[in-house]
């Protein structure tokens, strides 16, 4: 339900599988213009550097020193903050649609202590530190080591997934028992929840799922035919699932029988009758729908027998 899973193109025939570190959180690009992939309407950025910032950056000459060393090196710059606007925002803006320095601005997750919280989970997933004056650090005296690594992070308008961080797993493990402390101290149901959350980010991972294929057509159906089950699939995890062919109504009639006889009033009984009536000529349909089946199947039969019992009681 709360896995993070992903679909990338692969080089080679078939569907592989692997599981790495990484983390999902609901926040996505400020701007539209850090799109790299218009199609799907992402930002991906291979090989990142990863800046973490406690606090807004609006003025560029704050930046203007680790986007040089981020720039010298090669290297995508990812940055997370409490916000990125006014010239920050534009600078960054105009170098990536020059195609002079590719980089995304990401608004943090949270509020408040929550978000202090959460930057420092990605901090350490990533091997990087938040830049904040709380713990000494300015962002005009950023060096690249202070920054976070990724080997791929995807931003879309709502999220943004860090894939196969490169923070030390003795250090992930060492935060992760400590939210499990947290959790099991706090009396507050609402602060518990949110913790539980955290952890399941900073623990669950991802799982990648590489596709091949022979031809460039072949490899975006498939590939959109695995993305479209992945949705389904939480879809049916979350909300659940039922027979199909109105096998559920009729099922759940006796339930609203039950509820029709407990009711007083005419009127009240009127309407969830007027509902109940509804549901099985719905049942009727699909009946009608099952007409591909023999006319002595089971399955059939039994379903029309139901639907002309339930009518009849009705």
């Amino acid at each position: 339900k709360d896995g993070v899973i992903t679909v990338e193109e692969s080089q080679t025939f078939g569907i592989e599988m692997d599981l790495v570190e990484g983390m999902r959180f609901d926040k996505g690009y400020i701007s539209p213009y850090f799109v790299t992939d218009t199609d799907r309407m992402e930002a991906v950025l291979e090989d990142a550097y990863i800046l973490f910032v406690g606090t807004k950056i609006g003025a560029v000459r704050d930046m203007l020193p680790v986007l040089e060393k981020v720039m010298q090196s090669g290297k995508p710059l990812v940055i997370i903050a409490e916000d990125v606007e006014g010239e920050a925002l534009a600078t960054l803006v105009v170098n990536k649609i020059r195609g002079t320095f590719k980089s995304v601005a990401v608004k943090a997750p949270g509020f408040g202590d929550r978000r202090k919280a959460m930057l420092q989970d990605m901090a350490i997933l990533t091997r990087g530190q938040v830049i904040s004056e709380e713990v000494g650090l300015k962002l005009e005296n950023a060096t690249l080591d202070l920054l976070g690594r990724a080997k791929k992070v995807v931003i879309t308008k709502d999220e943004t997934t860090i894939i196969e961080g490169a923070g030390d797993e003795a250090d992930i493990n060492g935060r992760i028992n400590q939210i499990k402390t947290e959790i099991d101290n706090t009396d507050s149901d609402y602060d518990r929840e949110k913790l539980q959350e955290r952890l399941a980010k900073l623990s669950g991972g991802v799982a990648v799922l590489k596709v091949g294929a022979a031809t460039e057509v072949e490899l975006k159906e498939k590939k959109h035919r695995i993305e479209d089950a992945v949705s389904t699939t939480k879809a049916a995890i979350e909300e659940g699932v039922v027979p199909g062919g109105g096998v559920a109504l009729l099922r759940a009639q006796a339930a609203v029988q039950k509820t029709v006889d407990s009711l007083s009033g005419d009127e009240v009984r009127r309407d969830v009758a007027l509902v109940k009536a509804h549901a099985l000529d719905q049942v009727h349909l699909d009946a009608e729908g099952l007409a591909f089946f023999d006319g002595d199947d089971t399955v059939f039969s039994d379903l029309v027998d139901g639907f002309r019992d339930a009518r009849t009681n009705f």
